[in-house]
């Protein structure tokens, strides 16, 4: 979908990070937004300054761990726009820790924002784009943590690594179908976003228990992303892979040979090395 003019895209964890620098790109882009985001405040920022850019903003506060709020969300923007052409399954939360001695809800909130987010996004929305018959894309944001599995982090990578499967189940989905829609995975490594303060939106039903292994991870997320990539510069990357049909979207090209060392160890039946954390491009 190389033509963004005019067109309409859904972005979600639209409020901070990675999700704002999308919504801000594709404004530029000339691009119609429909924006979501669990944070009242910080989305209507977002809003009232791209609406000051004179871009198009419908802005929504909700839950995308909620099916019900994704659909009605999804209701609005179809009555709204009438159609929908770049679909950002974006909203994510971090939480780490020991996998055998953190609690169940760290898990269940996990997956329910970093893949449950994403299954009622595509849900709601691809069935009708499909159905509109343009061109079009969904970028689901998973993490490096989704392509390579890290001590401390099993929250987190586990529910990362099943939105890169639930992705690549959708591009091969959409291929062999005939669809004109194309599906992409953003997998960014250390990036300047707030993921390391996700405990911000943890809700009431899955209070956070702190630990001493949940805070040595914390503080490794931490120094990470103050040392980040910029979200604008990640977002350059996904509108380019958008127009030239990328279907894994790199933030940081470090990782490339990684992955093939990854996939020889496995062929070997060997555990795979830890990649290397130093993001460099």
């Amino acid at each position: 979908m190389r033509d963004l003019q005019g067109r309409v895209a859904v972005v979600t964890g639209a409020a901070s990070g990675i999700g704002r620098a999308l919504a801000e790109r594709l404004a530029a882009e000339g691009m119609r937004l429909a924006l979501a985001d669990i944070e009242e405040k910080p989305l209507d920022d977002v809003r009232r300054s791209l609406g000051d850019r004179d871009a198009r903003v419908l802005a929504e506060v909700v839950d995308v761990g909620d099916e019900r709020a994704v659909h009605a969300f999804a209701d609005r923007v179809f009555a709204e726009y009438g159609t929908v052409h770049l679909l950002c399954n974006n909203a994510g939360v971090f939480t780490g820790g020991r996998i055998w001695s953190r609690p169940t809800s760290d898990f269940a909130w996990a997956l329910r924002v970093n893949l449950w987010g994403v299954l009622y996004g595509i849900q709601a929305f691809v069935p009708r784009m499909i159905d509109g018959g343009d061109e079009g894309h969904v970028v689901t944001t998973s993490s490096v943590a989704g392509l390579f599995a890290a001590p401390f982090t099993g929250p987190y990578t586990i529910s990362k690594t099943a939105a890169y499967a639930a992705t690549e189940c959708l591009a091969h989905e959409l291929a062999v179908s005939g669809s004109r829609l194309r599906a992409s995975v953003l997998c960014p490594g250390g990036v300047a976003t707030r993921i390391h303060h996700s405990g911000r939106n943890r809700p009431p039903d899955a209070p956070a228990e702190p630990s001493e292994d949940q805070a040595f991870v914390d503080q490794i997320i931490a120094d990470t992303v103050a040392g980040g990539m910029a979200p604008e510069l990640v977002a350059e990357r996904v509108v380019r892979a958008v127009r030239d049909e990328e279907f894994l979207i790199l933030t940081h090209d470090v990782y490339r040979p990684s992955l093939a060392d990854r996939a020889a160890a496995l062929a070997a039946g060997r555990l795979p090395d830890l990649p290397d954390h130093e993001f460099r491009d």
